[in-house]
């Protein structure tokens, strides 16, 4: 089993760490702390390395130098331990991590599953050591966690990571501008994206950029600390058209080191200031000048850019940032205020604008099939036959409070598990703290709505709520209870999904739209969006008797 020694980290370090076991000439990982801040590093020689970093400003702030060894420890185990104890510690709180992001990447190696299962024995042990504070299912579950910059990257995130940095830095060197768009449905990672890119670029002008790593060969980072160095210390803004998920990611910002807070702002806030490079993280929410709940501030940012009624939040990114990265799922449109996909196709089709597909799946455990799955159900064209996706808890219920109380059990056992809904019911409650009051009655069963509307996720009552599409898109559950309302049903005589409008109580949105197709694809967004939020499992109720008949065929 690994074992931790600790040395006081001064000038006599490199010394005295010659003296320890697996100290000189042996594959390990450290940790150097301080009162507040910590790195995390890995190598072949501890003594060297201590030299190296007692050269370095920065690390002569810290005091204490803790090796983690193993006589099974090979490179590949702590490249792995290395990425392991970053991602963790980053999110856990104890400290702020001198860390670059840059280069964390997802590898395999022979019997990773047997050194990975001693890593969470070497947690213990730093916390042991008061190194670490929380356990790691807490951490898990935590939004500092979800959304880290430190996350490992899958391959082929890298190599989308390395293609849009080298397209950034091929536009400097030739004084263009660049538009990138990174296209990605549920659960692909474009938010830890876009948080991870916000970091790698703003951090950009830290000379000692990844200089204390000694494994960089089969990761190209040679090829992408050049680029780096090509586009040089640049002003970026992370764009987050959502205000539940833009507080979440400005706290996450607050809590990592290198990011500040007001580097996060709505589209509302982009014409005050000019960016070499805006991050629009889920673009498909910018909005148009259409249902809107509030038109005053909308109107003068369009007279302040010179821009008539037509001007559209996409508009101002493009006009106040030299180059702009969208990441965009048009399947994830919920509102008729949000920008009209032909106009993202036009920018899409633009000449000059460069364009990514992330592809693989990393929140829910059904993979892709099930995101596929899912869109299909609420499509013109339902699959032909049920599938089963493994471990992944797909589950239908002719029971509402049944659902509602699995739903509650299972946060119990794992946390983060929520019950949400389509926009049947008026938030009769809202502003309204009334002993008794309920928005929501299904089969002579209560409940409320959200009371929150910002972060609800984590509040504390949000198990007992109920929450709607905009609490909780861009957010992962480990399991979502999702009610279907009465505005979307399903005639058996025509055997197809149909909407039923005067169910539907988001006013704006059906007074503004005079095509009821329009409607039904906003309604079946939301639900595909709703459906694809939970990483173990999905519970599904639906009020209306023939939908719930045929969900039937797909969800047992």
């Amino acid at each position: 089993m690994a074992t931790i020694n600790a040395v006081k980290f001064d000038d006599d370090a490199p010394e005295e760490l010659t003296q320890i076991e697996y100290g000189n000439d042996w594959p390990v990982v450290y940790v150097i702390s301080g009162k507040d801040e910590a790195y995390v590093g890995e190598t072949v020689n501890a003594a060297i390395r201590a030299s190296q970093h007692l050269a370095n400003p920065e690390r002569r702030r810290l005091n204490e130098m803790n090796v983690i060894s193993d006589s099974d420890f090979n490179k590949s185990v702590i490249l792995d331990l290395e990425s392991y104890l970053i991602k963790y510690m980053s999110s856990d709180g104890k400290f702020k991590l001198q860390n670059s992001n840059k280069g964390m990447q997802l590898h395999n190696y022979y019997d990773k599953l047997r050194y990975e299962e001693n890593f969470a024995y070497i947690w213990n042990q730093l916390k042991s050591k008061s190194l670490a504070i929380h356990s790691i299912a807490d951490i898990e579950n935590s939004d500092l966690f979800k959304y880290s910059p430190y996350k490992a990257l899958s391959f082929d995130q890298f190599i989308i990571v390395d293609s849009l940095v080298q397209a950034l830095a091929e536009g400097r060197s030739n004084h263009e501008k660049s538009t990138l768009m990174v296209q990605g449905s549920a659960g692909t990672g474009k938010t830890v994206l876009a948080v991870y890119l916000t970091k790698l670029l703003t951090e950009n002008a830290i000379s000692s950029l990844y200089v204390d790593s000694d494994f960089d060969a089969d990761l190209n980072l040679d090829k992408m600390t050049m680029n780096l160095k090509k586009i040089g210390p640049i002003k970026v803004g992370l764009v987050i058209p959502m205000q539940s998920l833009r507080k979440t990611i400005t706290k996450v910002f607050g809590n990592i080191r290198g990011l500040t807070k007001d580097m996060v702002v709505s589209p509302i806030q982009v014409p005050k200031e000019h960016y070499d490079l805006l991050i629009v993280d889920e673009a498909h929410r910018l909005r148009q000048r259409k249902a809107l709940s509030q038109y005053p501030a909308f109107d003068k940012n369009n007279r302040l850019l010179g821009f008539d009624n037509t001007g559209t939040e996409l508009d101002w990114i493009m006009e106040c940032s030299d180059n702009q990265l969208f990441f965009y799922d048009s399947g994830q449109s919920v509102k008729p205020s949000d920008i009209d996909k032909s106009r993202f196709d036009d920018l899409i089709n633009k000449p000059g604008v460069k364009k990514f597909k992330l592809t693989s799946q990393f929140r829910c455990e059904g993979g892709n099939d099930y995101i596929d799955y899912v869109r299909s159900i609420f499509s013109d064209n339902p699959p032909l036959e049920s599938k089963n996706f493994g471990t992944y808890d797909l589950r239908l219920f002719d029971d509402v409070e049944e659902m509602v109380k699995t739903i509650k059990a299972k946060d119990a056992e794992f946390g983060l598990c929520r019950t949400v809904a389509g926009y049947s019911w008026k938030w009769k409650t809202k502003n309204k703290a009334v002993a008794g009051a309920y928005d929501i009655e299904i089969d002579g069963h209560q409940y409320l709505w959200n009371s929150d509307y910002v972060d609800w996720v984590n509040t504390p009552n949000s198990i007992n709520e109920i929450g709607c599409i905009h609490t909780i898109q861009g957010y992962d559950l480990n399991y979502a209870g999702v009610i279907i309302g009465n505005e979307i049903k399903y005639n058996r005589l025509l055997h197809q999904i149909e909407i039923d409008k005067t169910q539907y109580q988001d006013l704006q949105g059906k007074t503004s739209l005079k095509d009821d197709d329009a409607l039904k694809a906003y309604i079946a967004n939301i639900y595909v969006t709703l459906m694809t939020r939970g990483i173990k499992g999905t519970y599904v109720y639906a009020c209306d008797d023939g939908m719930r008949e045929y969900l039937r065929k797909f969800i047992l």
